[in-house]
């Protein structure tokens, strides 16, 4: 496979993220010939289809997603040399990817523009995603740092903690509950849950919580969307276990209640982490570093 050409694994990623040749060829600034030619290519050299027509789109075969992750790897280590060289010219330079879980959109920003403002050389790209999707990433090198809850299981991520991640369990205040002190977790058991989706670290927690307590819970809605979650909660469709970060405005205009549940908050950390085979380059360094030295300055306050 030494014969794979740059032109050729960016053609992959670029008819993949966009379905189509035409739409690939517009992103590369070539023609859909040129493109369909380096695809076949491609294919020819590996001996195996890489891509597949589904329906209007065309998607990766298993071959194809092997060449697409591989193709990842390597414009992550050419962004690393061109950092590298930055840096040589003098200064911290380069370009930082950044991934974090929905809920560190509350403080994260902020802790992000920061660094972008001290050091104007260093561009900073976003994503927001669920844990199962930053973790993901971290691992097909879509992005440099991630900033989450607990790190992956497999021990495959340096991190370094940021702080508390309070998690509690909030209601409209006309609950009935709203008004009791020290409740029973068992108590919760005929409560109906407005839920994050599968693969939130935030679910996760909840069901081990509750697991634990004994209570098999009634789910209601689900939803990928904590705002979406606190109006669904306003509007008494239920009560949410929550990030505490993420409702300070609410408790404090007491538009929703915390239930003085025996047990929570429930604390776990947040971490800034980045992969342990991958080199880290200077800005991605500093980036690290930064978050780690002004954590306190902007983790809201805990509920």
């Amino acid at each position: 496979m030494r014969g794979v050409t740059l032109k050729q694994l960016r053609a992959l990623r670029a008819v993949v993220d966009t379905g189509s040749v035409t739409a690939a060829a517009r992103e590369l600034f070539v023609t859909p010939p040129a493109v369909s030619m380096q695809i076949k290519q491609f294919e020819e050299r590996a001996g195996l289809p890489l891509i597949e027509r589904a329906g209007e789109k065309f998607v990766l075969t298993t071959a194809g997603r092997e060449a697409l992750r591989a193709g990842r790897a390597i414009e992550a280590v050419i962004d690393d040399l061109e950092a590298s060289f930055e840096t040589l010219r003098g200064g911290v330079a380069g370009h930082v990817s950044v991934g974090i879980v929905s809920t560190a959109k509350y403080f994260a920003p902020r802790i992000i523009g920061a660094f972008a403002k001290a050091h104007p050389q260093v561009h900073v790209s976003l994503t927001v995603g669920n844990r199962e999707h930053i973790i993901h990433s971290l691992r097909d090198f879509s992005i440099d740092i991630a900033i989450m809850g607990r790190p992956p299981p497999d021990q495959s991520c340096a991190a370094d903690i940021i702080g508390d991640h309070p998690h509690l369990i909030v209601a409209d205040p006309t609950h009935r509950l709203a008004r009791k002190r020290k409740v029973d977790p068992r108590q919760l058991a005929g409560e109906t849950f407005v839920v994050r989706e599968p693969g939130s670290g935030t679910r996760g927690l909840m069901e081990a919580f509750l697991e634990k307590a004994g209570v098999t819970p009634t789910l209601g809605l689900e939803i990928d969307s904590n705002e979406t979650i606190k109006q669904a909660v306003m509007a008494g469709l239920g009560v949410a276990f929550i990030s505490a970060h993420t409702v300070t405005a609410e408790l404090k205009e007491k538009r929703l209640v915390k239930l003085d549940v025996v047990g929570l908050p429930v604390i776990r950390q947040w971490f800034v982490m980045q992969r342990l085979d991958r080199r880290q380059m200077p800005a991605t360094r500093a980036l690290q570093d930064f978050i780690v030295a002004n954590r306190g300055d902007f983790l809201p306050p805990s509920a």
